[in-house]
C-alpha cells in the first residue's frame, strides 16, 4: 500500500487529532450562545385557542385545571398500558389525553404526542411516529426525546438527512454528554456518507493527482520493475513513450501510450498493463485497474512484474475494504518472491491501518532486514514501533523509538518522510517546538511538498489553538498544490470549528472531487453532512458558533 506522503493517520482520525468531539461534529466546541427554551414557533391554532376573555378568566382557569387533571389521569393509564405491552390500548388512552388537554398546556400536550409516538414506534409505524414527534416539536421545540425518536423513525424509513438533523439537534441540547446519542450520530453519518459516496461515484470524473503525489507514490516501491527497465532513446513503441512520459512527469500521456503498446501486443505488453493499471489506481478507475492487474497476474510476465501487480491489487482491496482478498494477494506475492521487501513494507502499512500492531511491526522489521537501505520502509518501521510501544504503554520501548528516529535522520538526511513521521510522533508527545523544527527540515529537503504546510498548521492548532496562523499555512498548501485533498479536508474541518459552516461545505466539496475510493468519499461526505446538519440546526435556532 503506497504512502501518499500526507499523513500516516487514517483520515477519519483527523477529527481526533484536532481535538473535536466524538461524532457529528467537529464543530461544536465553540458555542457562543447557550441554548435557551424560548416560547417560539407554537402552532398557530394553539395560539388562537389560548385567548381567554377577561370576563370568564376565573371560570376558564378552573375548567383548565379540571381538564388537565383528566388528561394527566388518561396519560397515566396510557403509560401503564404501554409498559404492559398493550400498545393499541395505550394509543387510545393517549388520544383521549390529547383531546382533553387544555390548549394553554403546550408542554404537556407535547408529552402526550411523544408518548403516543412511542406506541407507534413499537408497532414500527414510522410515518405515524414522525408525524407525532413533529407535533410534539411544534409544541416544544427543544424536546430531546422527540428529536431522538423522530431520528430513529427517519433512519428506519430511509430518510437519513432528517435522521441526522434530528440527532444533531439532540446532541446539541444534551451538550454532547450522552454517549448513546453520539453513537447514533456516528452510525447515521456513516450510512448517509456511504449513500452519498455511492451516488457521487456514479457521476465522478477521474482527476489526475498532483505531480508530487504521483512521485511520492512511486517512491514507496523499492523494487519497481518499471523503473528498472532501460529503454533505447530511439525506441518509438508505446511503452517507450509511456516511460518517457513517466520520466518527464507528463502523466496525462501515460495511459494512452500504454494502451498503444497493449494494442500492438508489443514486447512490453505486460509492463504496459501494469503501468496503465497503476495510473487507473491513481485516477480512481478501480474496475479498469482490477482488469489490467488480473491480466498481468495471470500472464507469462516476469516474477517482479507479477508481484508488483499483486501488491497494487492488495492495496486496492484495502481501499475497497476487502481485507481478506488483500491479504490473499500479499500471501501469493510472498510465495512468488519471498525476498522482495516491498511485499512486507506494504503489508505492514495495511496492518498499521488495521491497528494490528504486532503484525505491522513484524512486517516492517522483515522489510528492513531484506532492504536496510530503503529509507521509507526504515522510517515506517520506526513509526510502527512507536505505535506499538504507545499501545502497550512501554516506556523503555518509547525511548528506544526516539533513538531509532534520531539514527534514521543521520542515515537518511535527504528523506523527507523521516522528518515528517518523527515530527508527528513528537506532536503526539506535545513537543511542539521540535516537531515544528522537523517539519521545517522536511521542507528544506522537499520544498514542493504542500502537505508539510498542512502539518505545520496542525501543530499551530495543537500547541496554541492559533486558528488564523493554521489557516494561513494550510491556504499556502493549496496555493502550492490545488489538488492537495489533505489541505481541503483539514481546512474544512477547521472552518467547522470556527463556525464558518458554509465555507466548510465548499472545502469538503473540493476534497470530495479529488477522492478516489468509496471509503475516502464516505469519510468526506460524513464530514460534509455533519457540517450541513449543524448549519441547518444553527439557522433554525439562530445559534452563533463562530470562534470569538
Amino acid at each position: 500500500m503506497a504512502s501518499t506522503g500526507s499523513t500516516p493517520f487514517p483520515k477519519w482520525q483527523l477529527a481526533i487529532l484536532l481535538g473535536a468531539p466524538l461524532a457529528i461534529g467537529l464543530g461544536y466546541l465553540y458555542l457562543r450562545n447557550r441554548i435557551e427554551d424560548p416560547e417560539r414557533k407554537k402552532v398557530a391554532e394553539l395560539k388562537a385557542k389560548t385567548t381567554i376573555s377577561l370576563d370568564n378568566e376565573e371560570n376558564a382557569k378552573n375548567a383548565s385545571e379540571s381538564a388537565i387533571e383528566k388528561a394527566m389521569k388518561l396519560k397515566g393509564a396510557g403509560n401503564r398500558a404501554f409498559h404492559g405491552g398493550e400498545y393499541d390500548k395505550a394509543i387510545a388512552l393517549y388520544n383521549e389525553a390529547i383531546e382533553a388537554c387544555p390548549p394553554d398546556r403546550p408542554i404537556d400536550l407535547a408529552t402526550f404526542y411523544q408518548n403516543r409516538s412511542a406506541c407507534y414506534e413499537k408497532r414500527e409505524m414510522w410515518d405515524q411516529v414522525k408525524e407525532d414527534c413533529t407535533f410534539a416539536l411544534k409544541l416544544n421545540e427543544k424536546y430531546v426525546k422527540a428529536f431522538l425518536r423522530r431520528s430513529r423513525a427517519a433512519e428506519k424509513s430511509g430518510d437519513l438527512v432528517l435522521a441526522l438533523e434530528d440527532v444533531t439537534s439532540a446532541c446539541i441540547l444534551e451538550r454532547f454528554q450522552v454517549q448513546s446519542s453520539l453513537v447514533n450520530a456516528d452510525r447515521i453519518l456513516k450510512a448517509l456518507g456511504r449513500q452519498h459516496a455511492r451516488e457521487a461515484l456514479e457521476k465522478r470524473r477521474p482527476v489526475m493527482p498532483s505531480k508530487h503525489f504521483i512521485k511520492t507514490y512511486f517512491s514507496a516501491f523499492s523494487e519497481d520493475p518499471i523503473a528498472k527497465i532501460q529503454i533505447d532513446d530511439k525506441s518509438a513503441n508505446g511503452f517507450a513513450k509511456a516511460k518517457k512520459a513517466l520520466d518527464t512527469q507528463d502523466y496525462d500521456s501515460v495511459v494512452d501510450a500504454c494502451t498503444e503498446e497493449i494494442k500492438a501486443d508489443g514486447k512490453y505488453k505486460n509492463e504496459a498493463l501494469l503501468l496503465r493499471a497503476t495510473f487507473y489506481l491513481l485516477l480512481g478507475r478501480h474496475d479498469d485497474a482490477q482488469a489490467d492487474l488480473a491480466k498481468v497476474i495471470h500472464s507469462d510476465a516476469s516474477t517482479k512484474v507479477k508481484v508488483n501487480a499483486l501488491i497494487k491489487r492488495a492495496s486496492l482491496f484495502t481501499q475497497l475494504e476487502n481485507t481478506e482478498r488483500c491479504l490473499e494477494d500479499f500471501a501469493r506475492a510472498a510465495e512468488l518472491d519471498h525476498p522482495n521487501s516491498d511485499i512486507y513494507h506494504h503489508r505492514g502499512q495495511v496492518y498499521l491501518l488495521l491497528e494490528r500492531m504486532d503484525e505491522a511491526t513484524s512486517e516492517f522489521a522483515k522489510a528492513v532486514e531484506l532492504n536496510p537501505n530503503f529509507s521509507i520502509a526504515y522510517i515506517q518501521k520506526c513509526y510502527a514501533d512507536y505505535r506499538h510501544a504507545q499501545l502497550n504503554k512501554n516506556v523503555n520501548a518509547l525511548a528506544q523509538v526516539r533513538s531509532d528516529f534520531d539514527k534514521a535522520l543521520e542515515m537518511f538526511p535527504k528523506c523527507a518522510e523521516a522528518y515528517i513521521l518523527f515530527a508527528q510522533v513528537l506532536s503526539d508527545q506535545q513537543e511542539w517546538e521540535r516537531a515544528e523544527s522537523l517539519f521545517n527540515s522536511a521542507l528544506s529537503v522537499d520544498p514542493s511538498n504542500a502537505t508539510l504546510y498542512v502539518h505545520k498548521g496542525l501543530v499551530q492548532l495543537q500547541k496554541s489553538t492559533d486558528f488564523d496562523k493554521a489557516v494561513k499555512l494550510i491556504n499556502k498548501a493549496i496555493e502550492m498544490d490545488d489538488k492537495c485533498d489533505f489541505a481541503y479536508e483539514t481546512l474544512g474541518t477547521i472552518e467547522v470549528q470556527r463556525g464558518n459552516l458554509k465555507r466548510s461545505l465548499e472545502l469538503f466539496e473540493k476534497a470530495i472531487a479529488l477522492a478516489k475510493t468509496e471509503l475516502e468519499m464516505t469519510h468526506l461526505f460524513s464530514l460534509k453532512d455533519a457540517a450541513a446538519a449543524q448549519l441547518k440546526v444553527s439557522e433554525r435556532w439562530g445559534l452563533d458558533w463562530t470562534v470569538s
